[in-house]
């Protein structure tokens, strides 16, 4: 049972162009996560980064995003969000071109590391800004699907543009990138509505800020280091550990908090809950795809970066088509599940047909069929999930209710990613052993892909595992009709 809402602000008339710049926004955040893994080896090259500290360019920007995803929601409801999100571009653009300027690694770490925070305070604002610009259901229905699709499509993107700019340009322009698609997303300045910070906004809730930060911090960097260190090593095991800890201690601080850094009331939703569950569980699928499909065109199939790439296109079409097309017209008519389910399935459905990929399998039979079935399944599933992370909260919550779907996309990423690569790399190696007598430059191929293979059972069973969770969990029933506005169902329904 979702709260009472406040009455629903009139519709700003500039509510589509402002959708254009949101939708900016949220490209250039989604752009980052793979557009930099491309210009990665070509940085270590330049600025003479060892294969130890490789990893420190991605790991600066998701623990800094990661851990402050929360911070930064509550500082939009606090401060408003079109000001938090003005200054989240600003900066994140701002760091972009400090990292593109880097002249050694220590400057591009901190680059990143501002890009992360920065992106921690615009991922929340945006998707918040969307929430209370769009009321009326069809007509959110139909913004939560481009942006779904934006953020279900926007990777595969990144990896296009990522090999364009690595290939004819240089390293550095995948992160001056940022800058231009900052300035035009800026002029959401004059289409924003003013919105009113709340009463409240200089009682932040310190220790939950600090339990929070502390908590994503420990998960997202013992993810990060059990690939290279292992899930049994120490290091992780007491990360891990140190983590679920502090975040239990974070939710019994929650509760008696006079002014929660994430009110209990916004996670206690069936709703929002399941939204948020089926995207960290989809990312992992989706993750699973970009990164061993990636390793498996370039390394196995002698792709370049740029035909990789583009390789990746059809299925950002089926994002499209999905989210924009088929999700949009059904949002208002049919109950959440029923988008997010199937699409969950057809995701699972798309990942285990990777499962007998061989070296010599072709593009058109092995791998275009799952990326158009990942894709449409990932629309069907992003654009209903984003819509209902917000569904019922009131303006004072939206920020914080974004933030934490948000979180849920960046913990499931590091969570997936870490583990489903140490699964794929023991597979691997226990190949490598069974056939290390007649090894040959094409058994080592075959090793990689039978380790993806391995990977790619594990991805879908927990897409299918995802399915019958959000099913039973996300009991929402079709939104209603409201007979006044000819069918269309009603925007208190959405807000509450």
């Amino acid at each position: 049972m979702s709260e009472p809402s406040a009455i629903a602000p009139e519709a700003n008339p500039r509510r589509w162009l402002a959708l254009l710049f949101i939708g900016l926004a949220q490209l250039m955040i989604v752009l980052d996560i793979t557009i930099v893994n491309i210009a990665l080896p070509s940085a270590q090259r330049d600025l003479g980064i060892s294969a130890g500290d490789r990893q420190w360019v991605i790991t600066a920007y998701t623990l800094a995003f990661g851990s402050l995803l929360l911070f930064g929601g509550r500082i939009a409801d606090y401060t408003g969000r079109k000001r938090a999100f003005l200054v989240g571009l600003i900066g994140f653009a701002g760091a972009s071109a400090l990292g593109g300027a880097a002249q050694g690694l220590g400057m591009l770490l901190g680059a990143r590391a501002l890009q992360g925070a920065f992106a921690a305070l615009l991922a929340p604002s945006a998707l918040s800004l969307l929430a209370v610009n769009f009321t009326e259901a069809r007509e959110r229905a139909k913004a939560f699907g481009i942006f779904g699709a934006i953020a279900a499509g926007g990777g595969a993107i990144g990896l296009v543009l990522g090999g364009l700019l690595t290939e004819y340009l240089d390293w550095r322009w995948c992160l001056y990138v940022n800058v231009p698609i900052a300035v035009l997303a800026a002029f959401s300045w004059s289409v924003l509505p003013a919105d009113r910070p709340a009463a409240e906004r200089a009682r932040f809730d310190i220790p939950g800020v600090l339990l929070a930060v502390a908590g994503l911090v420990s998960l997202v960097y013992g993810c990060s280091e059990a690939e290279s260190e292992g899930w049994d090593s120490r290091l992780v095991t007491g990360l891990l550990i140190l983590g679920v800890v502090l975040l239990a201690a974070f939710a019994l601080v929650e509760r008696r908090a006079a002014h929660p850094l994430l009110p209990i009331r916004v996670v206690a939703d069936r709703t929002r809950g399941s939204a948020y569950l089926a995207v960290g569980l989809s990312v992992v699928g989706m993750f699973a795809m970009f990164l061993f499909l990636t390793y498996y065109m370039q390394i196995v199939k002698g792709y370049s970066a740029l035909v990789t790439g583009v390789a990746f296109l059809p299925m950002t079409a089926a994002v499209l088509a999905a989210a924009g097309g088929v999700a949009a017209r059904l949002i208002p008519k049919v109950p959440p599940r029923a988008l997010v389910v199937p699409g969950l399935l057809i995701a699972a459905t798309g990942v285990a047909l990777l499962v007998p990929l061989e070296a010599g399998s072709s593009y058109a039979a092995g791998v275009l069929p799952s990326e158009l079935l990942v894709g449409f399944g990932m629309g069907l599933v992003m654009a209903p999930s984003m819509n209902y992370a917000t569904h019922g909260v009131q303006p004072r919550d939206a920020g914080i209710a974004s933030a934490t779907v948000n979180t849920a996309q960046q913990i499931g990423g590091s969570i997936g990613t870490a583990m489903l690569n140490t699964i794929a790399t023991s597979a691997t190696s226990d190949y490598l052993r069974e056939h290390a007598r007649r090894m040959t430059p094409e058994t080592a191929k075959e090793g990689l892909v039978e380790g993806f293979s391995h990977a790619f059972v594990w991805s879908s069973v927990i897409l299918a595992g995802a399915a019958v969770v959000v099913g039973v969990l996300m009991n929402t029933p079709r939104p209603p009709r409201d007979k006044s506005a000819h069918g269309a169902p009603s925007a208190a329904a959405h807000l509450g």
